[in-house]
């Protein structure tokens, strides 16, 4: 219709990326605080000029559209920062859990093609090991470090502060789309190595509004950030919608429960999201009802289910908070359905039902849709949805097979269209919220010479939800304790994929078609798993 420099020109005015949403809330509220980070406290104008002074600097290292930057690093402000300079310049960050091996984290490098990577002072002794187990030395080529614990910048490595100081604040000039690539979240998913779920501007602003609606936010909420922003709960149903919004964000390094009650009550926050276990440890600590938590008007939930009890302990000790529980995965960027307030007791243990831009349905083996009240895999359609796997057509294919998005959850819808998540469809355990592929470490412990069979599971847990759990049989003429087998895998797996408690059996439940029964294990080792903790 159009010739292309006029169509391009349209599009640029047209343009709606992650690095547009922090400009726009800084030219509607420049002075309105926008970050809080210890004592560091920036408005809007002032965190939009340090975001292009830092992605200038990134600029000239080399860094340009495309691109993908790692950054490893607890929650601090550089983290926030290099997150929007990063999509600013259309390069593409891969946040990495900080509670990974050197070993995953290289995997992680290497199959994401990243040429940079930012860390945290702290982390950079694992980073450094990453590179060269990997071999990404002379790959990795722009390389930062965030200061946080007083270390030494290792050689050849420059200090992110440098680059936030750098001398030119204005804007740069790259067009993004909202189809470009703009992050690549590893999801343990599955199978023994993460996947890297491709997110767009599209599917994450879209998911965005969804949360802004459905979980009725505002630009005028002030915001604890406390759980890690590497993953996508924290960063893409709070950190980035509250930044899109024009709300105050306070982040924490950690979700220490003192001083989250000690920053409520301090910066009068009214909105806050935990998973159930950190909800728990708030609600056990002797400063809860010490603290003047009525600012808060707010709270959510997600990445397991909370416990009635707790909800309804919730309701009584925080009355004037409104309760929402957010489901989804990372590859919905990654809220699909919500559990409102009015709901949270009528309906307990519920998912909820459909977000505003979503769809959602559960269906049989042939993808055909199950009345209410039969089990069924959880699909979706939905803009929130991945662009697909990174360099994994085979994975993408089969998440997408027959026009939804499947989930590899099973649930079951009632009548009145609320989902109820009933399984993992492949095994997936949810320890304190993050996931944990029972093959990942079933693999590590085929690595033990003991070993001759091993099966991985989740048990209920009072503080985690859900521990990692194996039943393992050994090897003829071969001993080990379960001590030993945990010891082993903690070289290979990091600390929240490590088995909590090991059984020893002298066969595995299975179906006729050699399929380890692994809900019978589970009931069999509830009973140790009771007496030995």
């Amino acid at each position: 219709m159009f010739n292309d420099e006029l169509s391009h020109r349209i599009a640029r005015v047209r343009s709606a990326s992650l690095g547009d949403l922090l400009r726009r809330s800084a030219a509607r509220a420049p002075d309105k605080t926008a970050i809080v980070h210890h004592d560091l406290r920036q408005t809007y104008a002032e965190l939009d000029e340090t975001v292009n002074r830092t992605a200038n600097a990134l600029a000239a290292r080399g860094v340009s559209k495309g691109d993908r930057i790692a950054l490893l690093s607890h929650n601090n402000h550089a983290f926030v920062v290099l997150y929007f300079a990063l999509a600013r310049l259309g390069a593409v960050s891969v946040p990495i859990n900080f509670m990974l091996t050197a070993g995953e984290i290289g995997y992680i490098l290497r199959h994401s093609g990243a040429t940079g990577l930012i860390v945290e002072d702290t982390l950079s002794p694992v980073a450094v090991q990453a590179l060269e187990e990997a071999a990404l030395t002379g790959t990795v080529t722009v390389r930062g470090v965030i200061p946080a614990g007083g270390l030494q910048t290792p050689e050849g490595w420059e200090p992110v502060p440098d680059w936030m100081a750098h001398g030119d604040s204005s804007a740069p000039d790259v067009f993004v789309t909202e189809d470009d690539l703009a992050q690549l979240i590893y999801t343990s998913g599955t199978e023994s190595r993460p996947k890297g779920a491709m997110l767009s501007a599209r599917s994450l602003i879209a998911q965005y509004i969804t949360c802004a609606i459905d979980g009725e936010m505002s630009g005028e909420d002030v915001e604890v950030h406390a759980l890690p922003l590497f993953h996508c709960a924290q960063l893409h149903c709070f950190l980035t919608p509250g930044i899109y919004l024009g709300a105050t964000n306070i982040v924490l390094p950690g979700a220490d429960p003192a001083t989250i009650l000690r920053t409520v009550e301090a910066e009068r926050a009214t909105k806050l999201f935990c998973p159930p276990t950190v909800w728990i440890s708030l609600l056990r600590h002797p400063d809860f009802d010490r603290s003047d938590l009525s600012s808060l008007r707010k709270g959510y939930y997600g990445a397991s289910i909370m416990p009635v009890e707790v909800l309804k302990e919730i309701s009584e000790r925080l009355p004037g908070v409104r309760l929402f529980n957010f489901y989804g995965q990372t590859e919905m960027s990654p809220v699909a359905t919500v559990l409102k307030p009015e709901d949270q007791v009528r309906k307990p243990g519920s998912a909820g039902r459909p977000g505003l831009n979503v769809e959602t349905i559960v269906v049989d083996h042939a993808n055909r849709p199950v009345p209410p009240g039969q089990v069924g895999e959880i699909v979706h359609r939905s803009p929130h949805a991945l662009l697909g796997y990174w360099d994994d057509p085979e994975r993408t294919d089969a998440a997408f097979e027959g026009g939804w998005f499947h989930s590899g959850d099973l649930g079951v819808m009632d009548t009145e269209g609320y989902l109820t998540v009933v399984d993992r469809k492949k095994d997936m355990i949810k320890s304190g919220g993050e996931n944990v592929a029972s093959r990942e470490v079933e693999e590590v412990l085929y690595q033990h010479p003991a070993v001759a069979e091993a099966a991985v599971f989740g048990l209920p847990h009072p503080q985690w939800i859900e521990a990692v759990a194996a039943v393992v049989i050994l090897r003829e003429g071969k001993a080990a304790t379960a001590e030993e087998l945990i010891a082993h895998c903690r070289k290979s797996l990091a600390g929240f994929k490590i088995p909590k408690h090991i059984d020893f059996a002298e066969q595995l439940p299975k179906n006729a078609s050699g399929k380890i029964l692994k809900r019978e294990l589970r009931i069999g080792a509830r009973a140790t798993w009771t007496s030995s903790t």
